[in-house]
Parts: structure tokens; C-alpha cells; sequence
């Protein structure tokens, strides 16, 4: 029977860039996650990008196959989605035909909708791509590799074999990641009555100029050279970031808006006992979706995507370098889901305090590793 609706997962990869490179393409029904087709191949000596174009085809292909009308396909790779999406230039040539090719397949659905996701997201194309790949460099026969690139996968996901470390756990020492210092702005008189505090510009108490100060210090000694420090527009956060700049050379604070809180929308400004009695059903869908924003507010979805955005300007535009990144609880716990592949449940069951800090390294492969979540070491005596 065709699938009316499947779900993408396509990866590629090089060990050179260019070098020997595969893909991996799984295709899934998009209720049970059952897979419905796997695609892997090894290509030859080819770039990352090319390798990941040639993943993006064989899952198009398999899910035509398939008799699908609609698909969203799931990459960890920014530039393709970003060009399929038409928002960045195909600049490379080797690229163009590639593309074209793909934006035939594309033209075959109903619909087609590109999603960016973290690379510990795409274990299962990953891991195919790697099979096909080490088939190639043993021999092994394709059919055996796809076999070892499931069992990889569930290894993966458990981290029950050391033989089969995650990605994320290799050593990369040719590699140097872009580190990003989470810093949550300090106390505001919202924080302290535990106030929805969104797009209102609350300023720092004292107690809250205190903790930036304390803050700054530590976030010295954790980087000897930051390259910039980055903040949400609202004076709390630029507050909080002009008394770290001081501390580590005095880089200008550069303000960036997709970092500024959540917009709460009627709910600003008032407790969640407040909000529970005055909007019952609507917080209940609002804590049950993150598709779901406060009335005349903003959904947890939107802050991501914007937020990504955010993050992936960050890593472009400062290679192997530290940034500072003063924002809110809720731009900062969404980083963080991404970075650890959590589930939302995660936003309600994390807390951040004010002026604590979270560190992660971001690698140009698309590695991430989560150094630290929520310090607040340096807030003893502030």
C-alpha cells in the first residue's frame, strides 16, 4: 500500500572532504517511526557536501518509490536544507546538478518540507553512511554494512558499546570548536516574585548587579580570549553582558534580537498561580505543545527557530573562538534541548537560575558537546 506521508532522514559524509565518501537514507512512516526503505551507498572520493547531496536523492528516490504524496525531510546538514529552501546561493558547481536533481525529485510530491536538525538527531542516516563507507574500505558486502549501520544505531542511542562511540565522544584533534558561554541575565524584581518576564524591560536589582559582576568573573577564568560577547536587546541582558565584556578585554556588546525572551503576550507580568486561574485551558495546551504560544504571545517553536538562527551566525562568524551569549531562560533552554537531543519535556523539567551558566563547543563538522549546564558556583556570595 503507497504511504501517503513518510519522513526523510539523509546524511553524507567524507573522510578527506574531499575523500572516500557514502550516504545513508531512511525513510520512516511519520506516526510510528517504522522504517520503510534504507538507502546507503559509497561514492568514491567526494566532498561532505556532495555526499550529503547524494543522501538527500537516495531518500527522495526511496520514498517515490514508496508512492508517497508528502514528505519532510530531516538533515543535519544547514546547506542543503538551506538551498533546497532557495535561502542560500548555490555557489559551488560541483553542487548544481546535484541540486537540480533533487529539486526534480522534489516536483514528483505533493509536498516536500525541508527541517534542520542537530546531527545526534540523524544517528540512523549517519550510521548507514558510515557502513557503506567502511564496506567499502574492508570489502564487505552492502547488504552486511546496512546491518552494522542498525546495530550501530541502537548502540548509539544506548551508549552501551565503547567499540561504537558516538561521534559526539571522538576525539577531534584537528578540529577546533566555536565555544559558546550561556549566560542567563541577573535577578530582576520579576525573577524574585516569579513573574512571567518577557519583552518587558525589567532592569537588575542590586542583588542582580551584583551576580553580573560575579559572573564576569568567572566567565573570566573560564576563557582567557573571547572573541565577542552577544546579547538579548532587553537592558537586563545587555546589563549583564557589558559587566562580563569588562572583565574579559572589553569586546563591544553586540546586541542580536533573536536572542530576547519568549513574548508571553497577556501573560506578562504575572505568577503561574495568576495565570493557572485567569487562562486554565489555554496554559494547559500551552504546557502540552510547543507549537501552542500564550494569547497574543509567542510558541516555544518560533523561539527555537530563531534562536538556532542565532547560533549557527555565531558559529559561522567565529570559528574556533569563544563567544559570550547573554540571553533569557527560554532562548537558553532551547539551545540546550538541541545541543543535548532532548524532547520538550526537558523545557519544564530544567531550571536555570539567574547568572548561571552553561557552557557547549560547537564543531564545524556539526558535533556538539555540552560542557556545563546551569553553573552557579560563582554565586555563593553574590
Amino acid at each position: 500500500m503507497a504511504a501517503r506521508a513518510v519522513v526523510i532522514e539523509a546524511d553524507g559524509g567524507s573522510r578527506g572532504n574531499p575523500g572516500p565518501a557514502g550516504y545513508g537514507a531512511v525513510v520512516r512512516d511519520p506516526e510510528t517511526g517504522e522504517v520503510l526503505a534504507e538507502r546507503s551507498e559509497a561514492i568514491g572520493t567526494a566532498t561532505n557536501n556532495v555526499a550529503e547531496y547524494r543522501g538527500l536523492i537516495a531518500g527522495l528516490e526511496a520514498a517515490a518509490e514508496l508512492g508517497a504524496a508528502e514528505v519532510e525531510a530531516r538533515m543535519d546538514s544547514k546547506l542543503v536544507v538551506e538551498q533546497m529552501c532557495g535561502r542560500w546561493q548555490i555557489k559551488h558547481p560541483g553542487l548544481r546538478p546535484l541540486a537540480a536533481q533533487a529539486a526534480g525529485l522534489v516536483s514528483r510530491f505533493a509536498a516536500v518540507r525541508f527541517t534542520w536538525v542537530p546531527r545526534e538527531r540523524n544517528r540512523h542516516a549517519d550510521a548507514l553512511a558510515n557502513a557503506a563507507m567502511d564496506a567499502a574500505a574492508s570489502g564487505a558486502a552492502p547488504a552486511a554494512a546496512a546491518a552494522e549501520a542498525r546495530e550501530a544505531t541502537v548502540v548509539r542511542a544506548t551508549g552501551t558499546d565503547p567499540a561504537t562511540t558516538p561521534a559526539s565522544w571522538e576525539p577531534r584533534p584537528t578540529e577546533e570548536a566555536t565555544r559558546l558561554i550561556l549566560v542567563r541575565h541577573g535577578e530582576t524584581e520579576r525573577t524574585v516574585q516569579k513573574r512571567y518576564s518577557g519583552r518587558g524591560d525589567v532592569p537588575l536589582t542590586g542583588r542582580g548587579r551584583a551576580q553580573a559582576r560575579a559572573t564576569a568573573a568567572r566567565v573570566a577564568a573560564l576563557a582567557p580570549s573571547v572573541a565577542a560577547v552577544v546579547s538579548s536587546p532587553l537592558s537586563r541582558c545587555t546589563a549583564t553582558a557589558e559587566a562580563v565584556a569588562a572583565q574579559v578585554g572589553n569586546p563591544p556588546v553586540r546586541t542580536d534580537d533573536d536572542l530576547i525572551e519568549c513574548d508571553f503576550g497577556v501573560w506578562e507580568g504575572h505568577t503561574f498561580a495568576e495565570v493557572r486561574e485567569g487562562w486554565a485551558a489555554e496554559l494547559d495546551a500551552w504546557l502540552a505543545s510547543t507549537r501552542v504560544a500564550p494569547p497574543r504571545g509567542e510558541s516555544f517553536v518560533t523561539v527555537a527557530e530563531r534562536t538556532g538562527r542565532a547560533v549557527d551566525r555565531l558559529r559561522s562568524a567565529y570559528p574556533g573562538e569563544t563567544v559570550v551569549v547573554v540571553s533569557h531562560v527560554s532562548p537558553i533552554k532551547l539551545v540546550l534541548r538541541d545541543a543535548l537531543a532532548a524532547g520538550d519535556a526537558f523545557l519544564h523539567r530544567l531550571y536555570l537560575d539567574t547568572a548561571g551558566i552553561s557552557v557547549l563547543d560547537l564543531y564545524p563538522d556539526g558535533g556538539v558537546a555540552v560542557r556545563s549546564v546551569n553553573d552557579t558556583s560563582h554565586l555563593a556570595d553574590a
